[in-house]
């Protein structure tokens, strides 16, 4: 469980990486939007994961991985950012959140079934 110091830091850290990659996200990813959904950071706040969501792009796998070929660069622009604010300067991984996706695939199995539920109503009243 993440204590009040880590869930604050990740707060600053998410604003922060979002204000970069909205300046400079065209950089690293042309024509596509780029959005922080959570951030994760150890207890010891030397370790950030990073979970994105991207917008207009085909390949997200390709996206997450050209974005941690950059981890170094973003990592020294967020040092600049909040050098004042934090003694150390977390290492940065790039993870993709598929939690639409997810919710997407939820809602078709749900649907789906609500279909199946309909039909057998429907066939049940015919008898």
């Amino acid at each position: 469980m993440e204590s009040n110091r880590q869930k604050k830091f990740a707060g600053l850290l998410q604003e922060e990486l979002a204000a970069i990659f909205q300046r400079e996200g065209a950089a690293y990813l042309p024509n596509t939007l780029v959005t922080i959904t959570k951030v994760r950071v150890s207890p010891d706040l030397a370790v950030a994961k990073v979970y994105l969501s991207f917008f207009n792009t085909n390949n997200t796998n390709l996206s997450v991985a050209t974005v941690n070929s950059h981890a170094g660069e973003i990592r020294y622009k967020l040092g600049s950012r909040i050098r004042h604010q934090a003694r150390v300067i977390p290492t940065l991984s790039f993870f993709v959140d598929d939690t639409n996706e997810y919710v997407e695939r939820m809602d078709q199995i749900f649907d789906k079934i609500a279909k199946e539920r309909k039909d057998n109503d429907n066939q049940e009243g015919e008898d």
